[in-house]
């Protein structure tokens, strides 16, 4: 099978979710997460780069006081198939006895933010929650029953790209989600 361009790829992909329906699901998860994190004073990361526009989407709808960091974990790099975790930039702040929101773009197998979660409570923090825009409906998860807390939307087991999620670097600038046509 011959692959397509970036450009062409792009043309060809199947939108499984519009701009419209991911911008209704960032409303949903910021009342979810307002619910349950306004009164406690969370620390939120965001994992780079696929989290980067989830951040940008949810964080303005927080409406209470909350800090934010950044880390930098990938199994990925500019690949299809995930390896060995690779932390690029690690937490830096004190997260002892605070809980924190891990938000990022995909919850696939979830080894990479299984990782993540086992590092803060390692760092001490009194919770840890996951904020994903995509959660990957199959049965390959890193752990049993594994699932982020807070959820935008379920999508089908394909190779995604948009809001956040990449094919090679590319696309991660669409706020619709993409499946590549026969992937």
């Amino acid at each position: 099978m011959k692959l397509p361009t970036i450009p062409e790829l792009f043309e060809q992909a199947d939108c499984l979710h519009d701009e419209a329906e991911v911008l209704a699901a960032f409303d949903r998860m910021a009342a979810a997460i307002t619910d349950r994190l306004a009164d406690r004073n969370p620390l939120v990361y965001v994992v780079m780069n696929g989290g980067l526009i989830a951040a940008g989407q949810l964080l303005p709808r927080l409406k209470f006081p909350l800090q934010q960091g950044y880390l930098h974990a990938t199994r990925y790099g500019l690949e299809t198939n995930g390896g060995e975790l690779a932390w690029k930039v690690r937490p830096t702040d004190d997260m002892r006895g605070r809980p924190v929101l891990i938000v990022d773009d995909i919850l696939d197998e979830g080894h990479t933010l299984a990782a993540i979660i086992d590092y803060c409570k390692a760092e001490g923090a009194s919770a840890v929650y996951t904020a994903v825009v995509v959660n990957k409906l199959h049965d390959r998860k890193a752990r049993p029953e594994f699932k982020a807390d807070f959820v935008g939307l379920d999508v089908v087991d394909r190779f995604l790209f948009g809001c956040g999620m990449d094919y090679q670097g590319y696309w991660r600038n669409t706020l619709a989600i993409y499946a590549v046509k026969g992937l």
